[in-house]
């Protein structure tokens, strides 16, 4: 059972840039691609980014291509989401989850993840 806690949120002018970390236990978490979610008030969830297992491969949405970069540690179990210039249509609670796959497998799609986080808040206002 491999157990995600997400970390790093708070409240950011527009403009602004926060890192969020994503850490996992609980279970090897190397053989994991990693997903970056959020959810707005009165909004669906839907992917931000993901990072295969490797590494090597990303995806990103394209409202946050060239704000967002995800990366990954695995010798630290532990993955980023570096948000750049963000705007007030970022805010919302921001979920980490896994899924097994292949070295370079990403998806955004929701209902392919196994594993989630509880979340972090995000709030980007002046």
């Amino acid at each position: 059972q491999l157990q995600l806690v997400e970390s790093g949120g708070g409240l950011v002018q527009p403009g602004g840039s926060l890192r969020l970390s994503c850490a996992a236990s609980g279970s090897p978490f190397g053989i994991y691609a990693i997903g970056w979610f959020r959810q707005a008030p009165g909004k669906e969830r839907e992917g931000v980014s993901c990072i295969s297992r490797s590494g090597a491969s990303t995806n990103y949405a394209d409202s946050v291509k060239g704000r967002f970069t995800v990366s990954r540690d695995n010798a630290k179990n532990t993955v980023y989401l570096q948000m750049n210039n963000l705007i007030p249509e970022d805010t919302a609670v921001y979920y980490c989850a896994a899924v097994p796959g292949l070295p370079t497998y990403v998806t955004l799609e929701i209902n392919r993840y196994k594993y989630w986080g509880q979340g972090t808040q995000v709030t980007v206002s002046s």
